[in-house]
């Protein structure tokens, strides 16, 4: 819903961020936006030391999506399932 994209984008800075740079091994992060057919897309990168740093925030599944309720009450959908990627360059 297009009215609640700003809603997102305040609960990823005031709330994710903030959380995110309290982990060890947490690198830094991009929110990218896409306006598509009426809706609104977010796709949010995270960069990390290693994959420990990764499941001290996710856990024990890094692929299990880490979604806060206040960001489920403001999303249409999400993926559930993450993906990691090394980088090479």
């Amino acid at each position: 819903m297009l009215a609640n994209a700003s809603r997102y984008v305040e609960h990823f800075r005031g709330n994710v961020l903030p959380q995110l740079r309290s982990i060890a091994g947490f690198r830094g992060a991009l929110l990218s936006r896409g306006d598509r057919d009426g809706e609104v897309e977010f796709f949010v990168q995270t960069q990390w030391d290693s994959m420990d740093a990764v499941r001290a925030f996710a856990g024990d599944d890094p692929t299990r999506a880490m979604v806060e309720p206040e960001a489920v009450a403001v999303l249409s959908h999400f993926d559930r399932i993450v993906r990691h990627y090394e980088i090479m360059d």
